[in-house]
């Protein structure tokens, strides 16, 4: 971003620590080449999808195995040096960002399956791994893992991230799909947390703890997820709408009748327009509900005729389906793209994303009034939702050197989180907190419960070394 951004709110946690040359020489002795501080390598580290714009790592080190992660935070807490765990760089609220300086540990190369156990529908991966590469791996047995951000994003920070997407509504997020951990403590200390078992009672949950912690209470370096079997049949349907709110009153009758639908995103029509044009497809520019339906052929197609008479009661087409296997992953590249697919619409822009997940009786309130905030504004957005459980994106294109702009966009986030929290849903439903909505959780949460999060992170990280300075302020 070539314009400067008001940081005003975060000065707390810009405060950069000293990274000693010490420490730099310590870890290049021990990983050589995997130990780079060229800048190119550095700015590629220090920045995700967010609007932030802050100096990158010190340096980065590409571990290839839990001992490598395990050695780096020890070297770096000797000095008590920040340490940032690095996926694939996707995050969209700053988790990644070195806002107090360190050194970034980058995971991708610990991208291999540790072992499927199909008879017990778990896989174990390493936390480099992708979603696409863990399917790609479990196919062959008749499974797969359902979680789909969008974002071909690592198994780690989505784990990091708790992390949900287009199948939630019926298999549910990460929290639901980890069953245990294996984690690098700020001391550099490894421990492992759950088992291949279903269900434990045996002391407290550390698997749910770390899941969602943003990196700020360990390192992530082995997952162990539940897989499911492949569905008999898989049909994707297209219904569009005259406005919004008949698609949202559509999914709300759809979710309230108990359907298991599989997924269930809403595309606007100016969202459309967009993917249209970016992966040269053509759909009918108007709103829309882009579904599937998975199970036996009966089941998929008693579920398509119960949704279509739904939609037809609140003025939806006729379904136009998508069947194959290429004409499904053909709709939902074009869905997962819309993102690249809005930036592309504005060049220069910049998105400031943000998503809320609100009861889905309340889904029609909170949607409908920041479409219409977000339409009197004149900012050009884009938007999309997991809606079947509620929850929601919004993405405002603004020009990164007119400031007034960025004030508009996150007075529309402002509005648009808090109209979410007064009808008791939450300021971020898969994004996560990082930088970008740290003040937003203090209002979900409450100063108790931020305070008792303070002491559970002070604890288990008494220097702040572990990604400092996201999800609260010490």
């Amino acid at each position: 971003m070539n314009a400067p951004t008001d940081h005003t709110h975060l000065a707390p946690q810009l405060q950069l620590r000293e990274v000693p040359a010490a420490l730099v020489e310590a870890l290049q002795q021990r990983f050589g080449a995997r130990c780079s501080t060229a800048q190119v390598v550095r700015e590629q580290h220090g920045r995700d999808e967010s609007i932030f714009d802050v100096p990158p790592p010190t340096a980065v080190v590409f571990a290839e195995s839990t001992q490598d992660v395990a050695d780096a935070v020890k070297l770096a807490a000797q000095h008590k040096v920040p340490v940032i765990p690095f996926g694939v760089g996707s995050s969209l609220e700053g988790h990644l960002l070195a806002i107090q300086g360190g050194i970034s540990i980058d995971v991708s190369r610990m991208d291999q399956v540790l072992s499927v156990n199909a008879e017990d529908l778990t896989v174990t991966v390493q936390p480099g791994i992708t979603r696409k590469a863990v399917n790609e791996a479990v196919k062959h047995e008749g499974l797969f893992f359902p979680i789909d951000p969008g974002a071909d994003a690592s198994i780690g920070g989505m784990t990091a991230t708790r992390a949900s997407g287009t199948n939630a509504v019926r298999y549910g997020t990460m929290r639901e799909n980890v069953l245990a951990l294996e984690v690098v403590t700020a001391r550099g200390e490894v421990i492992r947390t759950g088992t291949r078992a279903k269900k434990s009672s045996a002391g407290y949950d550390l698997t749910r703890l770390m899941v969602g912690s943003e990196g700020t209470l360990g390192v992530i370096t082995e997952v162990t997820l539940k897989l499911y079997p492949l569905p008999e049949a898989i049909s994707a349907a297209i219904c569009s709408f005259p406005t919004i709110e008949a698609a949202v009153r559509t999914v709300i009758q759809i979710i309230q009748m108990g359907v298991p639908i599989a997924r269930c995103e809403l595309i606007d029509a100016g969202t459309v327009r967009m993917v249209n044009a970016h992966s040269k497809l053509g759909l009918r520019e108007a709103h829309m509900l882009l579904m599937e339906f998975h199970g036996s052929p009966a089941s998929v197609q008693e579920q398509a005729e119960t949704v279509q008479e739904i939609a037809k009661e609140f003025g939806g087409n006729d379904f136009e389906w998508a069947t194959t296997p290429e004409e499904r992953s053909r709709l939902w590249t074009a869905r997962h793209n819309a993102y690249f697919a809005a930036i592309q619409s504005r060049p220069g822009c910049r998105a400031i994303s943000t998503d809320t997940c609100v009861p889905i009786s309340r889904l029609a309130d909170c949607l409908l009034d920041s479409v219409a905030e977000a339409d009197a504004s004149g900012i050009p957005y884009f938007l999309v939702g997991h809606v079947g459980d509620g929850n929601f994106h919004f993405g405002y294109l603004i020009d990164p050197a007119n400031p007034e702009e960025h004030r508009v966009a996150e007075e529309l986030n402002h509005q648009l989180v808090h109209r979410a929290l007064q009808l008791e849903g939450t300021c971020t439903g898969e994004h996560g907190v990082g930088l970008h909505k740290m003040d937003f959780l203090r209002r979900e949460a409450g100063d108790g419960a931020i305070d008792m999060m303070r002491t559970i992170k002070q604890a288990l990280d008494p220097d702040n070394i572990l990604n400092p300075g996201k999800i609260f302020a010490l």
